[in-house]
């Protein structure tokens, strides 16, 4: 046994790598498998779909135990899995240096969240093998599934901003389609719309959050962002520094908390979590109750550096986490079905994450995201069963038990916003929906102008404003 604990210590580096690829490698061979599998029109079965899912599940969650082991044995805090530069322009000394690198990183944050991740996919995709069996859509759910666990496994242990990018789209696209998975019905077709445009706000702060970092440094390594040094275990999150000046930290940080605040349906983007409720609920309670809404708040952990660089920055995480779980909780009061309380509950413990968070703590905001989520996750689906039981003990009661009704106007006017949901769509549709809109569509009329003028043809006469968008579709 001393001779194999050895044997292990010598060869870390290169046991640690091999694990580190299969964890994200199996995920990555079940979408592969299943979306073939589709596309050559001879999708899987209901069992071999099941058992393919677990498998790859399973055998990442054993791969990452068994790198955290090697990791614990080994006394190291940071292992980086790269595949190489992709682009690496600019070579002189004048001239500025790009590089684009793929790399995954295990360490203290990475490890909890991916093993976070494999757990509740796996259960909730053993829940879903029951919960979804003989639906028309069953294969694809379970190919959408397949991304969505992909995408948080990416994005867990992402080791630069474009490998995070990523994940990040895989798991928002993943999570729209599958809020429209019922797409006979108009209502979740149109939620999954609403989902996809903050989705695209968020991705876009990211995106334009990248571009700055590498104009800055030149690269978008997340490691030089919080300041780890190579070997200097340390420095290793949660202790790192980020290297930025103040200024450029704002700049950085202020892009991340808006991608993580549409990401986590932080105010003012809440409005669109109730709304993905219109999915299955096995995607309901892994991705909005437990990790897609949490992404948001593990961005900001990952980067807390750069929000520990600027107080204006780290005050304004703080003030947002409270506003929405002051929000959240009000809300969630007068819901009248059970999953819109549970995503309303979900939103008010992100908000408190996201506060200790801004805070400068690390470690209780990590513990709280994991217990949170594996909670929350137990509750939605136990959701369908609590309400059937729920129904029973009115029926035995013959009757819904006897409510109290009273309070002031300020009571009656708190009860108007929360029902109302803050108005937070409708804010968003007017002052930034609605702009955006009649600038494209003088747009449109413009170019329709210009493309008369150069075929010689007479103008044609311009839509009213208040026509629908559909009216300025033309006929095939």
């Amino acid at each position: 046994m001393p001779d194999l604990y050895a044997s292990l210590i010598a060869h870390h580096s290169s046991l640690s790598a091999y694990l580190g690829a299969a964890v994200v490698a199996l995920p990555a061979a079940l979408v592969a498998v299943l979306g073939v599998a589709s596309l050559a029109g001879r999708p899987l079965s209901e069992r071999a779909t099941a058992r393919a899912t677990s498998a790859a599940t399973g055998f990442a969650l054993l791969a990452a135990v068994g790198t955290f082991v090697l990791m614990l044995a080994a006394d190291s805090r940071h292992v980086v899995i790269g595949f190489g530069e992709w682009v690496h322009i600019g070579h002189g000394d004048d001239e500025p240096h790009y590089h684009f690198a793929v790399k995954f990183v295990f360490d203290r944050l990475s490890v909890p969240f991916v093993a976070l991740s494999l757990v509740l996919c796996g259960t909730i995709g053993a829940f879903a093998h029951r919960y979804m069996h003989r639906e028309p859509g069953y294969n694809r759910f379970f190919v959408l599934y397949a991304f969505f666990t992909a995408g948080m496994v990416t994005t867990a242990l992402a080791g630069t901003i474009e490998t995070l990018f990523l994940g990040w789209e895989l798991v928002g696209l993943s999570s729209a389609l599958l809020v429209g998975f019922f797409h006979d019905r108009p209502a979740p077709v149109r939620n999954a719309l609403r989902v996809w445009v903050v989705y695209r706000v968020s991705d876009a702060a990211l995106l334009l959050a990248a571009v700055v970092l590498h104009h800055l440094s030149g690269e978008g390594d997340l490691d030089r962002l919080t300041g780890y040094h190579e070997g200097v275990d340390s420095e290793a999150w949660p202790f790192g520094r980020c290297p930025l000046t103040e200024v450029q930290a704002l700049l950085v940080g202020a892009l991340l908390l808006v991608a993580a605040a549409g990401k986590s349906a932080l105010v003012p983007f809440s409005g669109w979590l109730p709304r993905a409720m219109e999915g299955p609920t096995p995607s309901s309670a892994v991705f909005y109750g437990a990790l897609s809404v949490h992404l948001g708040a593990y961005l900001l952990l990952r980067t807390g550096p750069v929000f520990d660089a600027s107080l204006v920055l780290s005050a304004a995480v703080v003030a947002l986490g409270l506003t929405t779980a002051a929000y959240a909780a009000l809300v969630g009061r007068v819901q009248t079905d059970i999953k819109s309380a549970l995503s309303f509950a979900s939103l008010t413990q992100v908000g408190l994450i996201v506060a200790e968070i801004g805070l400068g703590w690390r470690y209780i905001p990590l513990v709280h995201l994991l217990g949170h989520a594996c909670l929350r996750t137990l509750q939605f689906v136990r959701a369908p069963s609590v309400i059937r039981d729920h129904h029973g003990i009115e029926n035995a009661l013959g009757g819904r038990a006897a409510r109290t009704a009273g309070g002031g106007r300020l009571r009656a006017r708190l009860y108007r916003f929360a029902l109302e949901r803050g108005h937070l769509d409708a804010l968003l549709d007017r002052f930034v929906a609605d702009p955006f809109v009649r600038l494209f569509r003088a747009c449109t009329a413009l170019e329709k102008r210009w493309t008369d003028a150069i075929a010689g043809r007479a103008p044609r006469p311009a839509a009213p404003a208040s026509e629908p968008a559909e009216k300025f579709k033309q006929p095939a």
